[in-house]
């Protein structure tokens, strides 16, 4: 189809005979998309009976063609690829082999307190590394010269450490990291303590002595979540760290771990880590939100269970009712999905 909405678009779709398949143009070409624009989403909804959302990967955005269009489709279910997604991660997270690891990495503490939060109360250890750590050193008072702070979530960072700590689970945070004057690859750089961090200087990588004791404590584990890398791994200068943690869980997975990879820079550290291979079981769950989401789902999720062909934004028409299929940008979001199972009534 020429585009995903309007008069030609409606008259294609009217058009369809039992078996038929279309495919719509790219929704991101309007700028309702994004906005969850409820008049744009009640116009997609118009092109079918039932929504079945398959894209796991972008789940966890609310737009209109995600969050919006349930409003306006009676039926919505989840696919299979998404039962199989969950299937994995929940047995992972809500039954796992232990002793059970999460590391979060990255740049900010804000996109993890979920899911901090969310596993506090399943894993056994909990790492933390990438430029989100500074916040917490700072908010434990220690110097962290011009590393990259959250300065509005000090307090933030305080209260989740405090939990951390009545919660029993073992935290890890880097005990040395390294350091250089500029945001450059070529900055001249050294290994310090994260007590002795220059104050002219900012922590661009875990050091040495934090990647022997982050790899040490993941060899222990049988359940690994991985989301966000543990330094500017972009400046080969700095990525020794992320791509050591990379390693690792390719080492452990093929003894037998089960890993799980969440979060774009995590996965694309994995992939130039030339760590795949070794990883024959490990899953890549794209982005730190779907893990937050995925630790809150319900026990059972419904799935449409009527044959379809499955491609990015496409109406299949079986006879009795047009569906509309997506599994690329046409998603739900997790956070919503409890919702969708209320919605389908039971029913599969």
């Amino acid at each position: 189809a020429p585009d995903c909405i309007g008069d030609e678009v409606n008259a294609m779709v009217a058009a369809m005979n039992p078996g038929d398949v279309l495919m719509l143009e790219n929704l991101r070409f309007h700028e309702e998309e994004e906005k969850n624009n409820p008049e744009f989403a009640k116009q997609l909804a118009g092109l079918g009976d039932v929504y079945v959302n398959d894209a796991f990967g972008s789940a966890h955005r609310a737009h209109a063609s995600t969050e919006g269009v349930t409003k306006f489709i009676d039926v919505c279910a989840s696919g299979y690829l998404m039962q199989k997604e969950l299937d994995y991660l929940g047995k992972a997270i809500a039954n796992p082999a232990r002793p059970f690891c999460a590391i979060l990495g990255g740049a900010k503490i804000s996109g993890k307190i979920d899911v901090i939060n969310n596993l506090l109360d399943k894993v056994n250890t909990l790492i933390i590394g990438g430029g989100m750590a500074y916040t917490f050193f700072k908010a434990d008072g220690k110097e962290i010269g011009t590393s990259l702070l959250e300065a509005e979530k000090i307090e933030l960072a305080k209260q989740v450490l405090e939990k951390i700590k009545s919660s029993g689970v073992k935290l890890l945070l880097p005990v040395d990291v390294l350091v250089a004057e500029e945001f450059k690859n070529e900055s001249p750089s050294e290994a310090v303590s994260v007590d002795e961090i220059p104050e002219n200087k900012m922590g661009l990588d875990i050091g040495p002595k934090t990647i022997a004791l982050f790899t040490e404590e993941i060899k222990k584990s049988k359940t690994i979540v991985w989301n966000g890398p543990m330094g500017v791994f972009e400046f080969d200068n700095f990525a020794n760290g992320t791509f050591s943690v990379a390693q690792t869980l390719a080492d452990v997975t093929a003894s037998g771990a089960v890993t799980i990879v969440g979060g774009g820079d995590s996965a694309a550290a994995a992939v130039r880590g030339e760590c795949t291979a070794a990883a024959q079981r490990r899953r890549r769950a794209r982005g730190g939100q779907r893990l937050s989401a995925a630790a809150r789902l319900p026990d059972s999720v419904q799935v449409f269970e009527r044959g379809w062909l499955s491609a990015n934004n496409i109406l299949f028409d079986d006879g009795d009712s047009a569906t509309l299929i997506d599994s690329g940008y046409f998603s739900h979001a997790l956070q919503t999905v409890a919702l969708l199972h209320e919605a389908l009534g039971g029913r599969p």
